[in-house]
């Protein structure tokens, strides 16, 4: 009896929407490499050094919002973390997101899988920049998982000095938030789970 195909390997590119250099959200994207299923990796990009959005500069870009570009074409699925401020989603996340969507019908977010989720010092751990990112979503064509929401709160004692996150719920939502990210990409794509 012939053995199944190998399934090809999803590429999630990871997103903290924090420049901290001890950010929680790249931390949890630190745990999403850990836990992502055989058969998917995650790989971060780091925000830093992208200017400001100017449409002037949309058909020339600098060579951070090229790479930027570039990485989101190849991956599969995209996984954002994403810090709340001020009820909302951090200016260097929205400004990377209209760098990569633009100039108009050159967006490279278009049909991209995506997943969300988030940790903050707070109590409502990112609930709020959640859903104006998911509203994001709709513009720039991108299916997201809905389930389950991963929203880290109180997150200093989520994780440890390290930047370990220990909280074992969060690890369960996060593992469980990938999978499903993995299955939706393979399904999109016509690849049977």
């Amino acid at each position: 009896m012939d053995k199944p195909a190998a399934q090809p390997t999803v590429n999630i590119l990871g997103i903290p929407g924090s420049l901290r250099r001890d950010s929680y959200n790249r931390a949890a994207l630190e745990a999403a490499q850990q836990l992502a299923p055989a058969g998917a990796q995650v790989e971060i990009f780091d925000l830093h050094g992208i200017p400001g959005f100017s449409e002037d500069d949309e058909r020339d870009p600098p060579a951070q919002v090229v790479e930027l570009k570039r990485r989101v074409r190849a991956a599969d699925a995209i996984l954002f973390a994403t810090p709340e401020y001020n009820y909302s989603i951090p200016g260097v996340l929205k400004n990377a997101i209209d760098w990569a969507s633009r100039p108009y019908g050159d967006s490279a977010w278009d049909g991209k899988p995506a997943a969300v989720m988030g940790a903050s010092i707070g109590t409502v751990g990112t609930a709020r920049a959640q859903y104006h990112l998911r509203q994001c979503f709709v513009f720039l064509n991108m299916p997201a998982i809905n389930r389950p929401e991963v929203m880290i709160a109180n997150a200093p004692h989520g994780f440890d000095q390290n930047g370990n996150l220990v909280n074992e719920t969060s690890r369960r939502l996060i593992a469980e938030l990938v999978d499903n990210l993995v299955s939706w990409s393979r399904r999109l794509k016509g690849v049977a789970a």
